[in-house]
């Protein structure tokens, strides 16, 4: 896996030339946080960057529950019995193969690699709620991609991972808005409004940095940000008149 950093994150990313999927530790002052966990044969490299950097992962915690971003969790839960394990209350769900939607929710269909039920043997310790705080980590309810999916903002310097609910392979986007160099993370998108509502308010944290699921990390992000959320409500627009 290919490693960068910047400032207290590091992203770890599997095929970075070809389909690239990252996850990312965050650095506390005496641990880790891993920020999801990527495809089933990455636990090593995580393993390995991990012990790298010289600290534990003692908190695993997913943004939402595709295969790409839940693969490697039962592997890592085996080599790190002690590790919390934190995913929305929302996503829970889905990491246990649930797709139903609850009667408030918009009626698009659940996309993307969602676990078949039973799949994941690891159950999650901590179910997320908009706000809590996990480390130095603030937990942003954003819900576009899946109905739970979650970002997460470090308080120390306003770097924000985000999952999918942008990407930056093949350009900046809205989870939804399709870059045909990269399409995939709006084949798998859930519901096109609720993640524009969910970027705008990713947009209104004037995050330092930008960390998705697929792609590279954007420094000073705001003006890509914004100009991607402007042609998503461009697009949305269009679809509703």
């Amino acid at each position: 896996m290919k490693i960068t950093r910047q400032e207290s994150i590091y992203q770890l990313t599997y095929l970075p030339n070809v389909f690239p999927v990252n996850c990312y530790l965050v650095e506390e002052e005496k641990s880790l946080t891993l920020i999801d966990a990527a495809m089933p044969n990455n636990a090593a490299d995580i393993l390995k960057a991990a012990n790298e950097i010289g600290k534990p992962i003692t908190r695993i915690v997913l943004t939402h529950a595709h295969g790409d971003h839940i693969g490697a969790l039962d592997a890592l839960k085996k080599q790190l019995p002690d590790a919390t394990v934190y995913i929305s209350a929302r996503d829970s769900r889905l990491l246990n193969g649930d797709r139903s939607l609850d009667a408030n929710e918009p009626t698009t269909p659940i996309r993307g690699g969602v676990p078949k039920p039973g799949k994941i043997v690891t159950l999650p310790d901590v179910l997320l709620q908009d706000g809590d705080r996990v480390g130095s980590l603030l937990a942003v309810s954003t819900p576009g991609h899946t109905p739970g999916s979650m970002s997460f903002l470090d308080s120390r310097n306003q770097a924000l991972i985000v999952g999918d609910a942008f990407q930056t392979r093949g350009g900046v986007a809205v989870s939804g808005q399709v870059r045909p160099w990269f399409p995939f993370p709006a084949m798998a998108t859930w519901n096109k409004k609720e993640s524009l509502n969910s970027a705008i308010r990713l947009l209104k944290l004037k995050p330092t940095l930008l960390a998705v699921g697929h792609g590279k990390m954007l420094a000073n992000p705001e003006a890509a940000m914004e100009q991607a959320v402007q042609e998503a409500a461009r697009k949305l627009e269009s679809v509703l008149v």
